[in-house]
């Protein structure tokens, strides 16, 4: 079997035949092609979980803002979590910081449908920009809205 068709068959199978040629050096043989894909795909997978990460912390700080008669711990505790995730992230990965910043609108106008989607609040209850900044969506120390 090629290696281009190991890729669409059995793609660990696949990776660990590329590994090894990168290993021994046999640059020659490598599916190169798909071996660029994946290597971008890495990053993707990083970028693809901040902002995962980013719009929970957003819609829950919406909540947590907007319905302060249904605050609980367990609200408390996934913003917790999402900040410590982000941080994370931002931690392994630093070039994320950039990437937080590019896409915070675009996030926030995601947590923005979903707050109202879970809160059967009006979307126009909230702001039609991020109210947060950086800092407070980064500081685990920060005093919730």
């Amino acid at each position: 079997m090629i290696i281009k068709e190991l890729y669409n068959r059995d793609f660990i199978a696949w990776a660990d035949e590329q590994a090894l040629l990168l290993e021994q050096q046999r640059w020659d043989e490598l599916d190169l092609v798909h071996l660029i894909q994946e290597v971008r795909d890495l990053g993707n997978r990083h970028r693809d979980a901040l902002e995962s990460q980013l719009t929970r912390l957003l819609m829950h700080l919406l909540k947590w803002q907007y319905q302060p008669e249904k605050r609980s711990n367990s609200w408390k505790s996934s913003i917790r979590e999402a900040k410590k995730q982000i941080d994370r992230l931002i931690r392994k990965h630093p070039v994320l910081k950039i990437h937080l910043e590019q896409v915070l609108e675009e996030c926030y106008l995601d947590a923005r449908e979903d707050a109202s989607d879970e809160t059967s609040l009006n979307i126009d209850t909230f702001p039609i920009s991020c109210p947060y900044s950086i800092q407070q969506i980064r500081d685990r120390e920060a005093p919730l809205p």
